[in-house]
C-alpha cells in the first residue's frame, strides 16, 4: 500500500518546486540577456603623468581641455622637483609620460634606456627672475642680495631643482657666490621658493618668471639676461616602459596642440618649438 501526502505537504512540494523553476529562470534570462555593447565596451585608460612642481597651476588647466575630449582617459599627475621625479624612475616607478624641467635629468633617463625611442621633445621655455616681498624697497638688483641688511634668500637645491641650479649660476656670473653662500636657504622645488617669500621667511628668492607672475604676494625686482644661466627648456618624453604608449603619445601631441598652447601662454611660459 502506497503512501499518499495529505493536501497541505503536496500544496508545499507544488509551491516549492513551481518557487524554484521561476528562480532559475530569471538567472538563465540574465546570463543570456547581457547586452554585447556593455560586454566590449573598453576600459578607461590611466595615464601616470610626471612634472614637475612648478608646472601644477597650468597642468591642471592642461587636464581639464584634455578630458573634455579624451573621456576615456584619466590623467594621474606627479609633481616633484625634476631630480627627484628622475630618481623615482630610475628606482622603478610606473610613469607613462615625463615633462622635466630641466634637459639635463630626461637625458640622464634616456642614456640608461628609459625613454622610448623618438618619443622626447622640447616642449616649453622658461625664465627666472630675483622676486620679494610685495612691500619691499631694499632689493633693486642682484648685487643688492650681498647687503647686510640681507639675512635670507630662498633657492632651489641645485643638485635636483633645475631653477635652483640656475641661482648658482647666475650668483657665479656677478660673482657673489662668496658673499650670498651664509644665506641661503635651500629649497625642493621652485613653489617653496615663491612661498617662503610671500610668507616672509626670507627677503628674496630666485625661481621661475613664470611661477612668480602667479602670485600677488610678490614683485620681480630684476631679471637676468638669458645667456647668464641654462637655458631652461622643459622637454617631454614617453617612458619605454608604459603599458599605455597609444595613449600616451596622443596626450604628448596634445601638450602641443592650439588650445594647450595657449594655456601654457596664459601661465608664462613660451613654447619650445
Amino acid at each position: 500500500m502506497f503512501y499518499k501526502p495529505n493536501s497541505q505537504i503536496r500544496n508545499f512540494l507544488y509551491f516549492g518546486l513551481m518557487t524554484m523553476t521561476i528562480v532559475i529562470a530569471i538567472a538563465v534570462s540574465q546570463i543570456t540577456n547581457i547586452s554585447p555593447v556593455t560586454a566590449q565596451q573598453p576600459e578607461k585608460v590611466n595615464l601616470i603623468v610626471s612634472a614637475g612642481a612648478g608646472l601644477k597651476p597650468v597642468l591642471e588647466k592642461v587636464k581639464q581641455a584634455y578630458g573634455q575630449s579624451q573621456s576615456k582617459v584619466n590623467i594621474t599627475y606627479n609633481y616633484a622637483s625634476s631630480g627627484a621625479l628622475a630618481r623615482q624612475i630610475e628606482q622603478g616607478a610606473k610613469i607613462d609620460v615625463f615633462i622635466s624641467a630641466s634637459a639635463e635629468h630626461l637625458t640622464t633617463l634616456q642614456n640608461q634606456g628609459f625613454i622610448l625611442e623618438k618619443s622626447r621633445r622640447n616642449l616649453l621655455k622658461n625664465s627666472i627672475a630675483l622676486i620679494v616681498p610685495r612691500d619691499s624697497t631694499a632689493i633693486k638688483s642682484f648685487q643688492d642680495l650681498t647687503k647686510p641688511t640681507v639675512k635670507k634668500i630662498a633657492v632651489g637645491e641645485p643638485r635636483s631643482v633645475p631653477v635652483g641650479k640656475s641661482a648658482q649660476e647666475l650668483f657665479n656670473y656677478f660673482r657673489i657666490s662668496e658673499q650670498v653662500k651664509p644665506k641661503l636657504l635651500y629649497t625642493r622645488d621652485g613653489p617653496q621658493v615663491l612661498f617662503y617669500v610671500e610668507n616672509g621667511t626670507v627677503d628674496a628668492g630666485i625661481t621661475h618668471d613664470s611661477n612668480a607672475k602667479q602670485s600677488n604676494k610678490v614683485k620681480i625686482v630684476a631679471v637676468p639676461p638669458e645667456n647668464t644661466y641654462t637655458p631652461l627648456i622643459y622637454p617631454v618624453a614617453i617612458l619605454k616602459d608604459s603599458k599605455n604608449i597609444a595613449a600616451a603619445n596622443e596626450f604628448v601631441n596634445f601638450l602641443f596642440s592650439q588650445p594647450a598652447r595657449k594655456l601654457f601662454e596664459q601661465f608664462g611660459y613660451k613654447m619650445a618649438d
